[in-house]
């Protein structure tokens, strides 16, 4: 149960940690109605794929960004086509390895903190989470 509790704060920390990059993209691109709108911003080239805003640097990929802060902790996001946040086990599990004091979780443990974590996270399709609105 103590490996359930400790992915549990890790899945709370990547929710925060997303919730801080997307306030610093709004103060940096008052633009930006949501996070997703980056991808937008990069593609039309209105932005690059890469950079710094803030304390983060970032990175578009195919439908996500990948999202590095100062102290090296990496958030790695997808888009749906509405816009909301979705992420995975592996993503959870990326963030966990990238804290400064490393974090490393098993599926089993990940899958059982976010179930202990509904209704705040909703299963969009297998395997796949968003804070639910």
């Amino acid at each position: 149960m103590e490996r359930v509790g400790a992915a549990r704060d890790l899945v709370l920390g990547y929710v925060r940690a997303l919730n801080a990059i997307d306030a610093a993209m709004r103060v940096a691109i008052p633009s930006l109605e949501r996070l997703a709108d980056v991808l937008g911003l990069a593609r039309s080239r209105r932005t690059s794929r890469s950079g710094h805003i803030g304390t983060y640097s970032y990175t578009v990929h195919g439908a996500g960004c990948r999202f590095i802060s100062c102290n090296g902790t990496e958030v790695d996001v997808d888009f749906e086509a509405d816009g909301s946040e979705v992420f995975d086990l592996w993503r959870l599990r990326w963030y966990g390895l990238s804290l400064p004091d490393p974090l490393e979780v098993t599926d089993e443990d990940l899958r059982s903190a976010v179930r202990s974590l509904q209704p705040l996270l909703d299963e969009v399709r297998p395997g796949w989470f968003s804070v639910a609105s």
